[in-house]
């Protein structure tokens, strides 16, 4: 067998929810439970920190990545989706997995995948699991999927479980409302074990407390506010922080939501730093001390951790930003992002996928925009031409075009050195645009 091979079995050969919806999920923990008795629970051999939450998941889990990698940890990631290639999902100190690992895991439990038919997520989970535990990793952060409770990385004890924030989507698996997806991602509580929350409402903070206290975890909040304000670095590569300590540092990724995930991060360190595990720190008591460290971890995550598509700034002259923000609550940001920003001419080259809130995002999409609607290469995506008669109602005028690449030529043909040019909607879109810049 060739990566090839495993990586058309897993993509198209498996139960896939970022294939096919809601038909490729698998709710319950059975099959992972049978994965992991067969592997001799590899979860078991090495610490983890566990992260949930609508957004912000990927920047929280790559930020905690690259300072624990900086402190002389082995550090496992396990994420999803991927952008470019399956192996971004499985990294070791920023390395992705082989290859040779990939392919050998699937063609030596080729018997049991047949038997057992696991989806692709539970797959890949085991897998990164087995992967670290080979690497001997000291400490593996990972990333939930979808929800919680019955996400395929909730048979792990975690160190630390951190749920980032909630809004609403995938409510046709999760729930109408904040307050049910709110419980799905409190399902990651342990007993014993310390659940941070970086952001949350009275109602969702309800659920939190009632959810701790039926499993026995320790539920502690980002607050006071670590981060009292941000603006952009003087070198315009960057965000500077202004934190309550009176201290001032530099991240490399830009957004205005990063702010609220900053927040978190500070607050997951001091957790950590108080139990031990921040290179020298482990006597200190306040976030001061962690935000000297953090420096050099906010500017160098993705040097250290390989994270791509957060407000990722691909080209100057015309300006051209990507960013997989692609529900209504990631919406709330960018927009006002968009909103801010100084150019002669917008080009906003835009997909969707079709189970989003596709009308409360268009509310907050630019109207000073042109548009170049298209779609990401997947059978969820949303038709460009549908897209188009809705951006129409909105006030949004532009035209179609079948793929991100093409949209993106178009919109490169006439753009001007001061336009401005966005890439954004769908995880599957901002990977096509990127696949074509490779």
């Amino acid at each position: 067998m060739t990566y090839k091979e495993a990586t058309e079995f897993l993509f198209n050969q498996t139960a896939n929810y970022e294939r096919q919806g809601t038909s490729g999920y698998k709710e319950g923990l059975d099959n992972m439970l049978a994965l992991d008795e067969h592997l001799g629970h590899p979860h078991r051999k090495f610490r983890s920190i566990h992260v949930a939450g609508t957004n912000g998941k990927g920047s929280v889990s790559h930020t905690l990545a690259a300072q624990l990698q900086l402190c002389g940890y082995k550090v496992g990631l396990y994420t999803s989706p991927h952008l470019l290639d399956f192996r971004e999902r499985i990294r070791v100190d920023g390395q992705p997995v082989s290859e040779e690992f990939v392919t050998q895991f699937i063609d030596n439990e080729s018997n049991l995948l047949a038997t057992l038919k696991p989806s692709f997520f539970e797959i890949t989970t085991a897998m990164a699991f087995q992967y670290f535990a080979e690497q001997n990793v000291d400490i593996a952060i990972i990333e939930v999927g979808l929800g919680g409770r019955l996400d395929s990385t909730n048979i792990i004890t975690p160190i630390l479980s951190i749920i980032t924030n909630v809004s609403l989507d995938h409510t046709q698996l999760l729930g109408n409302t904040i307050e049910e997806i709110a419980r799905e991602k409190a399902g990651i509580m342990k007993k014993g074990v310390t659940c941070l929350i970086g952001e949350w409402t009275p109602e969702t903070r309800a659920i939190y407390d009632e959810v701790a206290k039926e499993k026995g975890a320790i539920v502690a909040y980002a607050e006071p506010p670590a981060v009292l304000s941000s603006e952009p670095s003087p070198d315009g590569q960057g965000i500077l922080y202004h934190t309550s300590a009176g201290i001032s540092f530099k991240g490399e990724l830009t957004g205005t939501y990063q702010e609220k995930n900053t927040n978190t991060i500070l607050h997951s360190l001091q957790l950590l730093m108080k139990a031990g595990y921040l290179c020298d720190l482990s006597n200190a008591q306040n976030i001061p001390n962690i935000q000297i460290e953090m420096t050099t971890a906010f500017n160098s995550v993705s040097k250290l951790t390989g994270l791509q598509g957060r407000w990722q700034t691909v080209r100057e002259k015309p300006t051209v930003v990507c960013d997989t923000g692609h529900n209504p609550g990631a919406w709330e940001y960018l927009s006002k992002q968009l909103d801010h920003v100084a150019c002669n001419k917008m080009h906003i080259i835009y997909g969707v996928m079709e189970d989003k809130d596709i009308y409360t995002i268009m509310q907050m999409l630019p109207k000073k925009a042109q548009y170049y609607w298209t779609k990401g290469s997947t059978k969820r995506a949303f038709p460009e031409t549908s897209l188009k008669v809705f951006g129409e109602q909105f006030g949004l005028s532009g035209d179609c075009y079948p793929d991100a690449p093409t949209a993106y030529e178009a919109a490169l043909s006439v753009a001007e050195p001061n336009d401005f040019i966005f890439v954004g909607g769908s995880t599957y879109v901002v990977a096509d645009f990127l696949k074509t810049l490779k």
